[in-house]
């Protein structure tokens, strides 16, 4: 029987107080304002049960999140775009406030808002073949999801100014020893090891997990709060430029931009 919680795109199954929220939109679990809410939903309901004291996020297919689909999005004015962008930031807020661990498992890639994605969470499981990067510049585009604040927490300001500045992307044993993601595994035990990790803190004193997590997160929500919104103005600008059309076609076609500084 299904979980309470399940939803047609994210299913949800918890057993010895850990949950597992998986993504279900695959090959490549593009998201959207709806996705980042149901996501947000699920981690305060399951945050305030007893049952549950830490989560495994994952995603069914071959990528664990490829960030948001430019390519179906290309049809809508910068308009809606803004707003779509803005209510995705004001759910992924939502994401970094929960008051549960997350342990994402990435199977495959985390690429622009995805990597935004798996940095919410509190530690990453991956793979050598796992695809880690924060590809916005390669689009004439300005990173978001919070990653101003999240990637140089986790890397330190040079690494993440590396990954900014150059969209590069790393395989998952690069980013294993790069400090972006903290196990590596083969493939098939992503999402085991994942597990493992969780229910090794679901171990531990709840009210002491609780408070050492609160401790440590410090106001990193409102942090988040206020990259978002630069992020999204900054965004703004950038999505009517000739460039970033020319970077989301050049995307598509497989081939190098031509970016003109227009």
């Amino acid at each position: 029987m299904p979980h309470p919680l399940s939803t047609e795109e994210v299913s949800v199954s918890v057993d010895d107080r850990v949950a597992t929220v998986e993504i279900r939109r695959p090959p490549h679990n593009f998201f959207d304002h709806a996705l980042i809410r149901q996501l947000a939903d699920i981690y305060e309901v399951l945050a305030a049960s007893p049952d549950c004291r830490a989560v495994v996020l994952c995603s069914e297919g071959k990528n664990f999140c490829a960030g948001a689909d430019f390519q179906s999005r290309s049809q809508w004015g910068t308009d809606r775009l803004d707003e779509q962008a803005g209510q995705i930031y004001i759910e992924a807020v939502r994401l970094f406030a929960a008051d549960i661990p997350v342990v994402a498992a990435v199977q495959g890639a985390a690429i622009g808002g995805g990597l935004g994605l798996a940095m919410s969470a509190d530690f990453r499981v991956t793979c050598p073949e796992g695809r880690f990067s924060a590809n916005f510049v390669r689009l004439a585009f300005h990173h978001g999801f919070g990653l101003t604040v999240t990637l140089p927490r986790v890397l330190g300001r040079q690494k993440a100014e590396l990954m900014l500045m150059t969209g590069r992307r790393l395989r998952g044993d690069e980013a294993h020893a790069f400090g972006l993601a903290d196990v590596l595994v083969p493939l098939a035990e992503v999402r085991a090891a994942a597990r493992d990790l969780a229910a090794e803190i679901a171990e531990g004193g709840p009210l002491a997990l609780t408070e050492i997590r609160r401790t440590m997160r410090g106001d990193l929500a409102d942090a988040i709060r206020a990259a978002t919104d630069h992020e999204l103005a900054v965004q703004s600008r950038l999505r009517a430029t000739e460039d970033f059309g020319e970077g989301v076609r050049a995307t598509a076609e497989r081939r190098a931009p031509r970016f003109q500084g227009r």
